[in-house]
């Protein structure tokens, strides 16, 4: 009977589940890739072409991303050609390409290895190279790293150097270990960085540490054994490690002796590479240099050197030694420009390219100059030109890969690959951009929905101040559309072709048409800001971007600095009449140390600075809101409209807006306000309540003072503080079927609190993780669990909503009757001792003793999988019931019915009271529904945070998911009750109508001279 009911309830949940055909139609999915690591050149963007046995060659970008990706992008179309998503635990720590493979270490010390197929992303090979305890942590990680490829023309293995001291040979197809070395010293007194092959040895190049400087070291191997052929120093002083020192050969000249490479006390000097090292070491001779650089051709035998007056020179190895090629003209240090990127890049024939990207302030545009040294007759050929790049939308060009191709013989077609501080990837062909991508957008901190106009609001948004005669041409001009109106009117009347929540939110086709909601206000604008300095508006219907603004340092531009989002708040909404802002509360993190609080108000349709401070094509400026970190921020409703309220280290008060009107509304409402805050220093947190006084101080301004204390066991670390959002709750109480009331405990300073081990405290298997509610306005604890750790770990989700908690953990221990496995535990407070205990806890004084007479109902349940985050569903009045969203480690967004979460599911067979509430008898284990998966086949990955919002319709809520991917779709979670299902029969109902119509028209007059006719014999 129990198996029954579940069936019937899993049957019934998913009427208003989400079907296959609606994919792509109610929802959309943003893969990405994350913002390219370009500190290093083995993780930064680079081309890759891979040919084909029928001729044919493709190019993608390859590159490894700081969410832990290595992603392969189309450069013809910038869409993912595929990506491999390494665990959170498992950083990425270089890559290299070979003809039709891609090789990535990762872990500490690079301890996987893997082998990627370059055209599809297969992973062909995966192998532990060593255990993750052994690895070395080194900075940067990539350091004692490296990946070398055989040089035989075919089959060529795979050398791979891990930890600085352990170098093995790998068969290409099977991963089989052919054979390994490991340093006698082990790191202890030289680290090793670097593999070079050659078709008769293996050489290692590391560095020794010496009193102010590092020594080059070089061991050289035999390829077939492994054994040593010769081991020594090179008689060099290095004071920038590796970042400076790299071997320098020639494919298109193989009897070209390969050369080490490295800058010295403002010279370039370079040794012969053999196996018995018997050179010596060489100088370029000729002008100081400042620094060398890899752009990717050592390979190729080119590199470049800055020169002490900033200028480029392109250097090659020739069997005379190294020799200066070209000078980039122009490229000394000058006012008129910032400092040169330099890029190297192939063609599809091999051929080495060197690009030179820098901005020229005279004309506010990038310039481009790319050096062929195998065109004019061997001569070098520089090819230049500009291109638009807009600054103010995408930032500062970070780093730039590029890709090459000679059509005719003096004329070069290059390909830019360009990385932005704002996180953006883009593709230039010469002067014309072929795509952008938003990879910023995979690192969101804070996102809000916005509510959107309708279309005849938005119209006249900015009519307010129009004269009179304009007013009167402007609705003689919409009036001119009304005879439209009316024959489509007719027509959706009598064919019943309404707008159905299921059909999809299309945007507009006109670009300059102001945004507006469509009939259901599913469509709205997503409001999300990221850790790059830029905040985006983004179009729920399809995904795009509408607008952008990149942040602007203030003062901070004159040191350097970033700016990290905190807080969003909708300080304005269509009910207000106007435009929908946002306040972003965001950190200023300079680059002296210097820490300050920076508000900054935005249009939430067009993006426009609220304040008029800042000009559309520019950077957005904030204002400077407190001089000093952050604590606590909070949106407050006041009689003078939505005010953010701002504390700052010393617990002062700042407002925003700091009008007149907001000071009086504050100081109003301030005694009434309770806040809970962190204090302690880690490892001894405690949290303690504060209060806020209707006077100010002689600084001008409130300051909170403290009003309780809450210290928490030794061990614990305060890890999450969440409260209930401020939906509109339709019920204060459930009605039991014996005609008795449950009243919820809606208590308005309930606060969560999750605990744990602190970070910094060593791994015990003892350590245990706690879920609390307190009543934040006088510390009192109304709810507490002790859950168990995981390895000394804790990794609790939890989410509360009206009088609902709910809690997800990982139980590792195995009792009677019970295995180990994912827990959720549901819990609901009700007022009092018990049914029809009224205590109108929402209204409650918080100096009341009776806002801690609470009954609990709690039940656990086996939860299918773990989760990366949880939150409930949200809509307009709170009559729908809630629903659980989760996004669980498999990629999926699914939600989860109360009704199977219900605490107080009886646990024998349900009686009939209780199943007219829809109880049904308990069973231990969540079903996993894949009907109920929202996300379908779409793969979400690393979802971070979920964002829900109500639609007009108070049966569905919005989804948003932000993580590595974005992720929209709509629920109904007690099905779409206020909208007539598709399958109504609208033309019979108007057929009906009509019918009945005609039939009163026609008996009416029949009805009328039989009365009259029974008058007459009456």
């Amino acid at each position: 009977m129990r198996h029954l009911s579940l069936f019937l309830l899993c049957l019934a949940a998913c009427t208003h589940a989400l079907h296959s055909y609606e994919v792509g139609v109610t929802d959309w999915h943003k893969p990405l890739a994350g913002v390219p690591l370009v500190q290093s050149h083995s993780t930064a963007p680079v081309f890759h072409r891979r040919r084909y046995e029928d001729g044919q060659t493709s190019s993608v970008v390859l590159t490894a991303t700081q969410s832990n990706v290595l992603a392969a992008i189309h450069s013809a179309n910038g869409s993912i050609a595929w990506r491999h998503i390494f665990d959170d635990d498992d950083h990425i720590i270089g890559f290299k390409r070979d003809t039709d493979i891609v090789v990535a270490l990762s872990g500490p010390g690079g301890a996987n290895f893997r082998v990627f197929d370059s055209n599809s992303g297969h992973l062909l090979l995966e192998r532990r190279l060593h255990d993750l305890a052994a690895g070395r942590l080194q900075e940067p990680e990539s350091l004692g790293t490296s990946v070398g490829f055989g040089a035989e023309e075919k089959e060529k293995d795979i050398y791979v150097l891990t930890n600085g001291h352990t170098l093995r040979r790998l068969d290409r197809h099977t991963g089989e270990v052919r054979w390994g070395w490991t340093a006698p010293d082990q790191t202890s007194s030289v680290l090793y960085s670097k593999i070079f092959v050659t078709l008769s040895t293996v050489y290692l190049l590391g560095l020794s540490k010496s009193f102010a400087s590092y020594t080059l070291h070089v061991t050289s191997l035999s390829p077939d054994g492994g054994v040593v052929v010769y081991s020594g120093n090179v008689p060099s002083s290095i004071k920038t490690g590796f970042s400076q020192a790299f071997v320098l050969s020639d494919v298109s000249a193989p009897d070209t002796v390969p050369r080490v490479v490295w800058f010295e006390d403002g010279k370039i000097k370079s040794l012969e590479l053999a196996p018995e090292l018997t050179a010596k070491p060489a100088t370029v001779k000729g002008a100081a240099y400042k620094t060398i650089e890899d752009v990717g051709l050592s390979e190729y035998g080119q590199f470049v050197a800055i020169a002490e007056n900033g200028s480029g020179r392109v250097i090659k190895l020739t069997p005379e030694g190294l020799k200066v090629i070209w000078e980039y003209s122009d490229s000394a240090t000058s006012p008129t420009r910032t400092g040169s990127i330099y890029s190297g890049g192939l063609d599809v024939d091999g051929h080495p390219y060197i690009a030179r990207v820098f901005w020229a302030h005279s004309l506010k545009t990038m310039s481009a100059h790319v050096f062929a040294s195998h065109l004019a007759e061997g001569k070098g050929l520089v090819t230049g030109y500009t291109f638009p790049f807009k600054t103010g939308e995408h930032g500062i060009i970070r780093h730039v890969a590029v890709e090459a191709a000679n059509p005719e013989h003096y004329r070069v077609l290059a390909r830019l690959a360009v990385t932005t501080t704002t996180g953006a990837v883009q593709m230039w062909q010469k002067d014309q951009l072929q795509w952008t991508r938003e990879e910023g957008l995979a690192d969101i901190r804070v996102a809000e929905l916005v509510e959107l106009p309708e279309r005849k609001i938005a119209l006249h948004l900015d009519s307010e101040h129009e004269t009179f005669g304009a007013r009167v041409a402007r609705q003689l001009l919409d009036a001119q559309d009304f005879p439209q109106y009316a024959v489509n009117f007719v027509r959706r009347f009598v064919t019943g072709s309404y707008t159905s929540v299921s059909t999809p939110v299309v945007a507009p086709t006109n670009a300059s048409e102001p945004l507006s909601r469509d009939a259901f206000g599913f469509r709205k604008v997503i409001v999300a800001a990221t850790p790059y300095g830029k905040i985006y508006g983004i179009d729920s219907a399809n995904g795009d971007v509408l607008w952008s603004r990149v942040f602007g340092l203030g003062w901070a531009a004159q040191v350097g600095g970033q700016i990290i989002p905190a807080k969003l708040f909708v300080t304005r909404t269509v009910n207000d009449g106007e435009s929908p802002q946002v306040v972003l509360v965001t950190q200023r993190k300079a680059s002296n140390g210097l820490v300050d609080t920076v508000l900054f108000h935005v249009d939430a349709l067009t993006g426009e600075d609220a304040r008029r401070q800042s000009p559309s094509n520019d950077l957005l400026q904030g204002e400077d809101a407190v001089s000093g970190p952050l604590v606590e921020a909070f949106l407050l409703p006041t009689d003078a409209g939505r005010a953010v309220v701002l504390l700052d280290e010393f617990l002062q008060v700042h407002l925003y807006p700091n009008s007149d009107e907001v000071k009086a509304a504050f100081a109003a409402v301030a005694p009434s306000l309770r806040i809970p805050l962190r204090s302690g220093p880690p490892g001894q947190r405690r949290l303690t309540g504060h209060q806020v006084p209707s006077e100010v101080e002689f600084t001008g301004l409130h300051i909170a003072y403290p009003t309780w204390s809450l210290p928490f066991p030794t061990g614990e670390d305060i890890f999450a503080v969440f409260a209930r959002p401020t939906d509109p709750v339709a019920s204060l109480g459930k009605v039991l079927g014996n005609r008795t009331t449950l009243y919820k405990y809606l208590n308005p300073n309930l606060v969560g609190v999750v605990t744990g081990p602190p970070s910094t405290a060593p791994l015990s298997e003892k350590a245990t993780c706690g879920v609390y509610l307190l009543d934040g306005a006088k510390g009192t604890i109304i709810y507490h669990a002790i859950l168990p750790s995981v390895g000394g770990r804790c990794d609790v989700k939890a989410t509360l909503v009206e009088n609902w908690l709910v809690y997800h953990y990982y139980d590792p221990e195995v009792v009677v009757n019970q295995a180990k496995g994912y827990r959720v535990v549901s819990v609901e407070l009700y007022e009092g001792r018990g049914v029809d205990d009224k205590r109108k806890s929402s209204d409650m004084s918080s100096l009341s003793n009776a806002t801690t007479d609470v009954s609990v109902y709690e039940q656990a349940y086996v939860f299918p999988r773990g989760i990366r985050t949880i939150t409930p569903t949200s809509t307009s009045y709170g009559i729908s019931v809630k629903d659980i969203i989760v996004a669980n480690e498999n990629g999926q967004i699914q939600s989860f019915p109360r009704r199977f979460l219900d605490p107080r599911r009886p646990k024998h067979k349900p009686t009939t009271e209780e199943a007219e509430e829809w109880l049904i008898q308990y069973d231990p284990v969540i079903p996993d529904d894949p009907k109920r998966v929202l996300s379908h086949h779409y793969q979400v990955a690393k979802t971070q945070k979920i964002v829900t919002s109500p639609a007009l319709l108070e049966s569905t809520s919005l989804v948003f998911a932000h993580g590595l991917d974005l992720f929209f779709t709509r629920i109904a979670p007690s099905n779409t009750f206020d909208v007539l299902s598709e399958s109504f029969n609208k033309p019979q109902l108007v057929v009906t109508i009509a019918g009945l119509a005609f039939a009163i028209v026609v008996v009416k007059p029949i009805v009328a001279r039989k009365k009259l006719r029974e008058r007459w014999y009456d």
